[in-house]
């Protein structure tokens, strides 16, 4: 099976570049694109050259992983221990002390703190009754060693103390003032030391400073700390101080850290050159943070899941052409108003260095799809695309198949739309038939058709050559990964050649069967049916080569092939289911609506109840019209759909509101510079989507650097009042393609006086179209010499002027030709004739070999010898480039 290269990218941890250059040497040819693809062998042979990269990422990534969860088991066992401290209880402190536990005192005396003037006295008096006890009274003191006396009073317990009976003796005194010589100051003691301070400052005029407040410490033990009240902790001014600690706890540690970090951080002075600068630095710190922030919004595109080439372009800000040139480089043909898939969009928003967000990821998460049980699985009709050049005859071949006359329905019998048909074959077999439009309008007809099919049919006329819409449609199938069967047809015609088709075809390399290839083909002729059975055998043959099955048990799931506003029946939407079964009845989204199912039909207008795997419907009942291509599934209620569909339409007014392109200085300075820029404003109605989209396609493509097609609404349905009303408002014509203006549209559109153009072949739009831009060219202007005549005699005349008297020598002179004065091959002057006169009489033209008299305009310095020469200007219509 094969594998693309930017999944081995990933798989293997290997570049793009190593990938290419390993495959090369070993003689295995790979494109260098991460969309290419590869067979088994090849992935194989870079599995055993690579693994060993595959390993070391895995064990990086397993690393890692068991780094992570190491630093979440450490950051739990954390918390879990601080949890378990916070519940363990602090051990009360007993507040209340039984007194009769503690040992009593024995008064000796008083001490009287109120009375200042006595406290020498009493000092006096207490060292006395000191001494005389411990003189006279050792007795008692060594009772008091005691425990207890013979009272069984109990006594405080004291120890033992020398006995100074004398006190201390004087021998004698000692002059320390002629050993320790003073040889410093004095020490000055602070408020000294403040005086000389403010003494020095007031000499100097300094500014004196004002009084700093200290910082007070804040004591986690004690609450009360900090509020400027002491009293509390000095036991002079009230009640002692409380010394029972108290617990310590994490809170309280934490509110002092931030604390601590606040005053160390507070700004002392705020006016400060050094405050300012680091402001200013803070400033443009986050200017940068804010501007580098806004850059990658800007490098991010923010989309649905499908846009267009125009709007990814637009959203950009690069040329429409370079998105679709890098889509080309990358195998995929697009058109401009061609929705992209979300693969694709990565790979183009990289190569111009944007990122991509999806923001309808959770709207299709919102979509659960069912699994297949293998039992479950059946096998299914093949959907066969046919597809090639316009007129190449791929809507005869499917009348020859079916037995009916499409093309005779058709304008101008060109295919317009992609038809579904189920075709039920001689043996049984059923398939399932895509017809698309051949011309060049409808590009993103050809690819949906090939994203939707098993197989292609790529038709060739034999008596043509292959065409741009041949190759497209070569590429379209390729780049689906579809096989390919080549029909090669008009080979009863006089001069078909089809071996000169299967030429071309190897120059392109695609060698069919007979010469050597591996694609199938067949010369057949689709009006008289020769060979068309065995070209049937050829694609069931390739049909059973891919197995194809699908299961009818569950919830039909498929594709929108067309959708049009049908005035009876309101919304009818064409539908190819791919897997499932969808009934009369079930609730169905498709884009951004949804209904219920009320009726079904199948391509011959029949009703039918339900439409299994690969089978045709023409479906009732959807709220609009969807752009072909929407997926379709089916709900469990609808109140589900509804919420889906809502947040769907959300999602695409968001986008067009980013993608709407506003006029910029530089585009109004290049229309200044210009001089005669246009705009040519349309609004485009069809009948069913994919002409809507291939004619506004087309459209657009007109656009030039002098006039510009600018589309401003296109839409499925009736040209209606609304319509009309806004192409009043911005001067625009309405282009209506397979409908027609209801008769309100139509009488208040004579009113205003807009437009209306209705059209049923494409290329007849896009030529009117085309005219009326070159219409509105400005057209270049030419001179062209009529005649000259030579000056013989000058009159003058009062009142009138001078009158020169001339000879024609060459060609004619016109009275409304504009004039040249012409003196010594110099002009010296350039207007109009004011009359011309041959004879009396006044004359329209003067012819070679005549003489007349003429006057010019607002010029009387006529001269004899002068050269008249006459000449007109000329409009020439200009063409589109």
């Amino acid at each position: 099976m094969p594998i693309r290269i930017s999944k081995v990218i990933k798989d293997l941890n290997v570049g793009l570049d190593t990938i290419v250059e390993f495959l090369s040497s070993k003689g295995e040819k790979v494109e260098q694109n991460p969309n290419a693809k590869i067979t088994d062998e090849q992935y194989d042979l870079l599995v055993e050259e690579f693994d060993t990269d595959k390993k070391l990422k895995k064990e990086a990534e397993l690393q890692s992983q068991e780094r992570l969860a190491k630093k979440e088991k450490e950051a739990a066992e954390k918390a879990a221990e601080a949890a378990r401290k916070a519940q363990e209880a602090p051990e009360e402190i007993p507040t209340k002390i039984d007194e009769s536990q503690l040992p009593k005192f024995k008064a000796v005396g008083k001490i009287d703190l109120d009375g200042n003037k006595k406290k020498k006295e009493v000092a006096e008096q207490k060292t006395e009754q000191k001494a005389e006890t411990l003189a006279t009274e050792p007795e008692t003191a060594s009772a008091q060693a005691s425990p207890s006396n013979n009272d069984g009073k109990e006594e405080i317990f004291t120890t033992p103390k020398p006995i100074l009976k004398n006190g201390p003796k004087v021998i004698g005194t000692l002059d320390l003032t002629s050993i320790n010589g003073k040889t410093r100051p004095d020490k000055k003691s602070k408020e000294e030391r403040k005086k000389e301070r403010e003494a020095r400052q007031n000499a100097n005029g300094a500014k004196k400073h004002r009084a700093r407040i200290g910082q007070e410490r804040i004591d986690i033990n004690n609450p009360n700390a900090g509020n400027g009240n002491r009293r509390g902790n000095n036991p002079k001014h009230g009640k002692p101080a409380n010394n029972t600690k108290t617990e310590i706890n994490e809170e309280d540690v934490q509110r002092q850290v931030k604390e601590t970090l606040a005053r160390l951080t507070e700004k002392k002075i705020k006016g400060g050159a050094k405050y300012r600068r680091e402001k200013r630095e803070q400033n443009a710190q986050q200017q940068a943070e804010l501007e580098e922030k806004a850059m990658l919004e800007e490098k991010t595109l923010k989309l649905t899941e499908f846009v267009t080439a125009n709007e990814l372009a637009v959203m950009m800000g690069v040329g429409v052409n370079e998105v679709i040139s890098t889509c080309m480089k990358l195998g995929i043909m697009v058109s401009i108003n061609q929705r992209l898939d979300a693969e694709t969009i990565n790979i183009v928003a990289e190569e111009f260095g944007y990122k991509t967000e999806f923001a309808s990821a959770e709207v299709v998460e919102a979509i659960h799809e069912e699994e297949d049980k293998p039992e479950d699985l059946v096998p299914r009709p093949p959907i066969v695309t046919v597809m090639g050049h316009v007129d190449h005859g791929k809507t005869s071949l499917l009348d020859y198949i079916r037995k009916s006359h499409v093309i005779a329905g058709e304008a101008g019998g060109i295919t317009q739309h992609i038809g579904a048909y189920n075709v039920t074959l001689p043996s049984g077999r059923h398939i399932t038939f895509l017809d698309t439009p051949g011309h060049e309008a409808f590009t993103a007809m050809r690819a949906r058709g090939a994203k939707a099919t098993d197989v292609a049919i790529i038709i060739v006329a034999a008596d043509d050559s292959v065409m741009p819409q041949t190759k497209e449609a070569i590429s379209h199938a390729v780049a689906a990964n579809v096989p390919i069967v080549f029909a090669i047809n008009k080979v009863d015609k006089d001069g078909a050649n089809p071996d000169k088709i299967k030429e071309e075809l190897a120059a392109m390399d695609f060698l069919v069967e007979e010469w050597g290839g591996k694609y199938q083909s067949e010369d057949i002729s689709a009006k008289k049916g020769t060979n068309v059975k065995e070209l049937l055998e050829k694609v069931l043959l390739e049909t059973d080569m891919l197995e194809l099955k699908a299961n009818p048990k569950r919830k039909a799931t498929g594709t929108i092939i067309e959708s049009s506003l049908d005035k009876g029946r309101g919304y009818v939407s064409t539908v190819l289911i791919s897997n499932g079964t969808l009934k009369v009845g079930d609730i169905m989204i498709a884009g951004q609506y949804f209904g219920k199912v009320k009726a079904m039909f199948n391509e011959r207008n029949q009703r039918i109840d339900q439409a299994g795997p690969s089978e045709p419907a023409l479906v009732l009942g959807l709220n609009g019209a969807p752009q072909a291509g929407d997926n379709i599934n089916v709900m469990d209620s609808e109140r589900e759909a509804r919420e889906i569909t809502n947040k769907r339409q959300q999602l695409q007014r968001e986008q067009g509101l980013r993608t709407t392109k506003v006029i910029t200085l530089e585009e109004i300075g290049r229309r200044i510079a210009m001089g005669n820029f246009k705009e040519l404003k349309v609004i485009v109605k069809g009948d069913v989507d994919g002409s809507v989209e291939a004619l506004s396609d087309s459209l657009i493509k007109l656009s030039t650097e002098e006039i510009q097609v600018n589309v401003i609404q296109k839409a499925v349905g009736a040209i209606s009042e609304s319509d009309v009303m806004l192409a009043a408002a911005s001067n625009a014509i309405i282009i209506g393609f397979q409908v027609r203006p209801a008769q309100g549209a139509r009488r208040i559109a004579d009113k205003e006086g807009v437009q209306i153009k209705t059209y049923s072949i494409i290329y007849d739009a896009i030529e009117d179209v085309k005219d009326a831009m070159e219409g509105m060219l400005s057209p270049d202007l030419r001179e062209e010499v009529t005649g000259t005549a030579e000056v013989r005699q000058v009159f003058k005349i009062s009142k009138v002027g001078s009158i020169a008297g001339c000879f024609v020598t060459d060609g004619k002179i016109y009275r409304t030709s504009k004039v040249r004065i012409i003196r010594d091959g110099i002009v010296v002057f350039a207007g109009e004739l004011g009359s011309l006169k041959q004879y009396k009489d006044d004359v329209k033209d003067i012819s070679k070999g005549q003489e007349c008299g003429l006057n010019v305009d607002k010029y009387d310095d006529i001269a004899e010898g002068d050269i008249i020469e006459a000449y007109e200007v000329k409009e020439i219509k200009r063409k589109l480039e």
